[in-house]
């Protein structure tokens, strides 16, 4: 190994020190209250090292959340790289999210505060265009597998595959974002089970945009 490369993975290895540690400080404070001196302290490295890799403290919560975009878009590949049928890949598309949803539960938090305008103020472009590209990765793979349910006659032919991945996005997670902060409320006063709600919204989503055809084949899938 040549002196450079080895350099090269002594700077990878640290940051992903540096992740290790403001993951779980940024877990258990949340960006407005954590500090880089509490990351600093935690990774056992100066303040001043944190800044030779991240220019601030929203551009190192930026890149912990792409860490659980990265995992969400390895969940979907998995899923997608298959020899399945595209109607199983449809349903395992929803189940991959809501294992992440049920496993990572951490970072799906984190991720919901990339819809806050006031933070992206805050972070460097590099880091937003890295946070883009990731993203698009993501979609497009998603996307790849809705065109092929329009192709296939599974899903309606006048939908566009990329709306219907947004609807199933938003709604999807609208409703984890009430089980993760009001399961306990809803199931109280009004004996509803938000877990089930969310299992509910996702076969009338199905059964909404499938053709006849589709239908059966995804509810055979579902009843495996």
């Amino acid at each position: 190994m040549g002196i450079q490369e080895r350099k090269e993975r002594e700077k990878e290895q640290r940051r992903e020190e540096i992740l290790d540690a403001a993951e779980k400080v940024f877990f258990e404070k949340g960006l407005n209250v954590a500090t880089m001196d509490e990351i600093a302290e935690k990774a056992e490295l100066s303040k001043g090292t944190l800044y030779l890799y991240y220019k601030s403290k929203e551009d190192l919560y930026l890149a912990v959340i792409m860490r659980g975009l990265e995992i969400l878009h390895e969940m979907f590949k998995v899923r997608a790289s298959t020899t399945d049928s595209t109607a199983t890949k449809l349903v395992a598309l929803w189940d991959a999210y809501l294992a992440f949803f049920n496993n990572h539960r951490e970072h799906f938090r984190m991720i919901h505060f990339l819809q806050s305008p006031h933070f992206h103020k805050q972070v460097s472009e590099e880091m937003k265009q890295s946070c883009t590209l990731l993203n698009r990765r993501i979609w497009d793979t998603v996307n790849a597998i809705f065109r092929r349910g329009v192709e296939e006659e599974i899903l309606r032919p006048n939908l566009n595959p990329v709306d219907v991945g947004i609807i199933l996005w938003s709604s999807a997670t609208a409703l984890m974002l009430r089980v993760d902060n009001e399961y306990a409320l809803w199931k109280e006063s009004m004996g509803i089970d938000l877990l089930k709600t969310l299992k509910l919204s996702n076969e009338l989503f199905f059964d909404a945009i499938c053709t006849p055809q589709g239908r059966t084949m995804i509810a055979a899938v579902e009843h495996r």
